[in-house]
């Protein structure tokens, strides 16, 4: 049975990450990279699929974790009936090969102990050969893949797993390093384990200590902005949307996705959630890699990319794995790349603007190719796309699709005039205020008085929260008044806001959790429209869902009171830090991330 979805926590070397249930196992991890295979595949599977369990060998024992001040090292805390023993888990910032470090700390008493190594590589199917090698290390090959198994303590094999049984007192540390390595180069070299820990905590406080936001909400922005760092693929600047697949985001159903890639439609949410916090580097090194990405015809452009800037990212099925909780199926790649999401071209157009705006240089060939773009979407914004949500089957002419068109145009407009870019102004123009027409006209329902989820349908949907933050149409204007208040009355359940309208399926509901970043759009529109009280009251209903250690995933399950969807979600995180922005900025109403998007 897996554990609940927020009863893990998340540790990672800024090229992968791996997940720490409150247990003491992991139970997902996938090396050497976000998009490699996953070696430790329990999560959805069984223990048998791969896990690294470190944990008491009694039952019973309680748990507490933390992170260890504003770092990404883990903290476990186990109360057995003998004593009291620490577990602390860290990934070393990534040198010549990747670590997972694990030191055993005996707190008070004598804890006896149990290790469990199951290594299956393949997501979860392919059981390596297992030998000692020099010094007494435990070397795993499959394929092209080695780990590298350094311990204090005697193991031994025990029915296709790797076993210890041992003992920990008070002021003792036992220290476990598993280490990665292609399985044709020379074993990893070893590493001192608790000089890792000195170097970890060092590079987190230093990255940390560079947070400019000094707000209310400091402690969860800084979680939220740690997470963010450990979902970005440090050799790139790419940051993945989650780093796990097919977590299901209604419990036991089959709307499983692989989220181990990187979306442009984060973009423009993204830089703002760094720039506005301090992390102009991070902020460019994420430029740099949409730059690189989208390079090539702009009829080409995707929704996502690999976390280098792959393009083929083919959808298959994991069969031998049964799901998390039984949910399948479990996918690898993502089918929607392929799909027509015309919004991606206005976010991409918006950060570009929003990167000019802040005062930050751009390459010297980014105003040509944006251009290009606007040369595209000219002549294909009036056709059908598969929209935000990527929904599967025929395409519909999506309001928040056109909307998004509609801002590609009119930041390209706002640039232009206000850094003396050339381009063609009145062409520009004139189609700017064509689609706000064809909007206004066709995606408008006024029986319900409200913008609906595409031309012709009676159905809402949340993405439409984002017209007044993008600048479409402003807060004052009834349409928005109307729109929220409709959203108000069809698409809250349990005071979070649901992604898709539950009237168009109703047999199906709930179709799946509520959606946590559109909850936080709600607040976001609140905000724009002065009614703080309101937006305060939203951004606190999603950060009391957080697990323990501040993480979110996508969704949550009201009824359930679970987590759902892939874990910790990128754009929860930082939807979350841009609404703490516009709340504590609420006295300097320029400053904040809603109104930033609107000049």
């Amino acid at each position: 049975m897996s554990s609940r979805i927020e009863d893990y926590g998340l540790i990672g070397d800024c090229e992968t990450a791996a997940l720490v249930g409150r247990d003491g196992s992991i139970d997902w991890l996938c090396w050497p990279a976000f998009d490699s295979d996953a070696c430790f595949a329990a999560l959805l599977g069984t223990r048998r699929n791969g896990r690294w369990l470190i944990a008491p060998s009694a039952d019973g024992a309680k748990s507490t974790r933390r992170y260890r001040g504003d770092t990404l090292i883990l903290e476990t805390r186990f109360e057995a009936a003998d004593g009291i023993v620490t577990l602390i888990d860290f990934m070393p910032p990534r040198g010549k090969a990747s670590d997972i470090v694990r030191l055993v700390r005996g707190e008070r008493g004598h804890v006896k102990m149990r290790m469990e190594l199951i290594i299956r590589f393949g997501f979860g199917r392919d059981i390596p050969w297992v030998k000692r090698a020099d010094g007494g290390a435990l070397l795993a090959i499959c394929g092209p893949d080695m780990t590298v198994l350094r311990t204090s303590v005697v193991t031994r094999g025990e029915d296709m797993t790797t076993v210890s049984d041992f003992e920990v007192g008070a002021g003792e540390t036992i220290p476990f390093v598993f280490t990665y390595g292609p399985s044709h180069l020379p074993v990893p070299a070893p590493i001192d384990a608790e000089q890792a820990l000195r170097d970890t905590e060092d590079f987190w406080a230093e990255w940390s200590g560079r947070c400019s936001y000094e707000g209310e909400y400091r402690d969860l922005v800084m979680r939220s902005l740690i997470t963010l760092k450990a979902l970005t693929y440090a050799p790139t600047g790419g940051i993945v949307a989650a780093p796990t697949t097919s977590l299901p985001e209604k419990l036991g159903g089959a709307r499983n996705w692989d989220y181990r890639f990187c979306w442009l439609r984060d973009a423009t949410f993204t830089l703002l959630a760094l720039i506005n916090s301090g992390y102009t580097g991070e902020a460019l090194a994420w430029h740099n890699w949409l730059l690189r990405s989208v390079a090539g015809s702009p009829a080409d452009m995707q929704i996502m990319y690999g976390i280098a800037g792959q393009r083929r990212l083919l959808e298959w099925e994991a069969t031998w794995l049964p799901g998390y909780g039984g949910a399948q199926p479990v996918r690898v790649g993502n089918a929607a790349h392929a799909q027509l999401q015309l919004d991606v071209y206005g976010e991409l157009i918006d950060a570009f603007h929003q990167w000019r705006m802040a005062k930050l240089d751009l390459g010297p060939g980014t105003w040509a190719l944006e251009c290009k773009v606007l040369e595209h979407l000219a002549e294909v914004w009036n056709e059908p796309d598969h929209g935000i949500w990527e929904r599967r089957g025929e395409g519909r002419h999506y309001v928040s699709s056109k909307v998004m068109t509609w801002v590609a145009f009119d930041r390209a407009i706002k640039s232009a005039e206000r850094f003396g870019l050339e381009g063609p102004l009145d062409q520009w123009k004139v189609l700017r205020d064509t689609i706000c027409r064809d909007v206004c006209d066709k995606g408008f329902d006024s029986g319900q008085n409200a913008f609906v989820e595409s031309y012709g349908s009676k159905m809402l949907d949340a993405s439409i929260l984002l017209l007044p933050s993008v600048g479409f149409l402003p807060p004052s204007d009834p349409r928005v008044k109307g729109t929220l208040q409709a959203i108000e009355r069809q698409m809250m359940r349990d005071g979070f806001v649901l992604r898709h309208d539950p009237r168009e399926l109703p047999e199906e509901q709930p179709a799946e959790g509520a959606f946590l970043a559109c909850t936080l759009w709600l607040a976001d529109a609140y905000a724009l429209a002065g009614e703080f009280d309101k937006a305060q009251a939203l951004f606190d209903r999603v950060v009391a869902v957080a697990n323990d250690v501040g993480l979110l995933a996508e969704e949550y399950d009201s009824g359930a009171r679970r987590q759902t969807g892939n874990f910790p979600q990128a754009l929860t995180h930082i939807a979350l830090i841009n609404t703490a922005h516009n709340l504590s900025d609420a006295r300097r109403p320029a400053e904040k991330p809603a109104v930033q998007r609107t000049k």
